[in-house]
């Protein structure tokens, strides 16, 4: 059994019995967990509708929207709005969540929306009772980030960079001390780089659509500046265009921001890979935090428990300790309570939370 074998080996016997995965001989596990915000699965996994494309109320540039995004062929479709997936991911890592395939992930929260899905996703726990609006209150429960961040060997090497304002309040960043930049936070990473000192200057004078989220751009490139500088073992983005976006109607916008995501994971996975500190020993992460409808047509703009199938979610593992089995089939159910204690185990943190969080996925056959 060769040294990636053995440690695929041990990632699985950790996972699926719960507890932590040892961090092989020599190295320390590193973990990037993404969320990109209301991704449908059926766009994920179907290329872009066909039923929207070519819908005037939400397609206001039907001809680069046409050029960009249609082939025949759902499998090519899908090739069109994310690439690097298609080409890379499918092909090393395990995809979780095409229900035409009979594997299913959802959430267990009963909101169907953002901060509530964000809560599960990071605690590892559905709080319907507390957590049932996106009012900006700060968070009573604990993040598998500030859980991590609090372990001796993690201190200072846990960060979080969002594209929604809200998320210094839902990681609770006061209590937790867990680095968050986050909305129209300018980076006061001092001393900062001249890639820093750039993006400060033009967060002032790139105006975004919205009020309350900053364009997704901004958020990769605090983020990995950040990676650059300071080598942090785990690191949580948020990109938040693909849900504003469609809340404005704008299926167009919201394919671009999705190929644009797609891009940005890509320039991930580059850097990892060629810096020695995460080279072949990150676990990337993908994860929505919910889903959006799709009959009526026009439930795709929407999510909420009114909306049926807004709980249906799709997620994504590639890197160190993930087999290449692309597309899982017939897969038990997962749920989104489940993927901090993942990013936990794959850190080989002993995860525990109350209320009992979500078992660890198994990320290897």
């Amino acid at each position: 059994m060769n040294h990636w074998k053995a440690l695929f080996t041990l990632c699985a016997m950790g996972l699926l019995l719960g507890g932590a995965v040892p961090a092989p001989a020599g190295k320390e596990p590193k973990v990037v967990l993404i969320s990109i915000d209301g991704l449908r699965w059926q766009d994920f996994y179907g290329g872009a509708d066909l039923k929207l494309i070519y819908n005037k109320e939400y397609v206001k540039d039907t001809i680069a929207t046409h050029t960009n995004f249609y082939a025949e062929e759902a499998g090519e479709r899908r090739k069109l709005l994310m690439p690097f997936f298609w080409s890379v991911v499918a092909n090393q890592g395990r995809l979780y969540g095409n229900r035409d395939l009979g594997s299913y992930v959802n959430c267990s929260n009963r909101m169907w929306f953002s901060y509530p899905g964000y809560n599960e996703i990071l605690t590892g726990f559905a709080d319907d009772k507390r957590i049932w609006s996106n009012r900006k209150m700060p968070n009573p429960n604990v993040t598998v980030l500030e859980v991590v961040n609090k372990q001796p060997e993690f201190q200072g090497k846990v960060a979080a960079f969002c594209s929604w304002d809200a998320f210094p309040y839902i990681i609770n960043e006061q209590r937790s001390k867990v680095y968050v930049n986050a909305g129209f936070e300018k980076s006061a990473d001092l001393p900062l780089s001249p890639r820093e000192e750039y993006l400060n200057r033009m967060i002032d004078i790139i105006p975004s659509p919205w009020n309350n989220v900053r364009l997704d751009a901004f958020t990769h490139e605090y983020g990995l500046e950040y990676a650059k500088k300071h080598h942090p073992r785990l690191v949580y983005l948020s990109y938040g265009e693909t849900d504003d976006f469609a809340h404005d109607g704008r299926y167009d916008h919201y394919l671009f921001a999705a190929r644009r995501v797609d891009g940005f994971i890509k320039e991930w996975w580059d850097f990892l890979q060629a810096d020695p500190y995460y080279k072949d020993q990150t676990t990337i992460l993908v994860v929505t935090d919910h889903g959006r409808g799709t009959e009526p047509l026009n439930t795709w703009k929407d999510h909420s428990i009114d909306i049926p199938g807004a709980d249906q979610i799709w997620m994504a593992a590639f890197g160190a300790g993930v087999s290449p089995d692309g597309e899982v089939r017939g897969h038990a159910q997962l749920y989104q309570n489940q993927i901090a204690a993942t990013v936990a185990a794959c850190l080989g943190v002993d995860y525990t939370n109350e209320p009992t969080p979500g078992q660890p996925i198994p990320l290897t056959h």
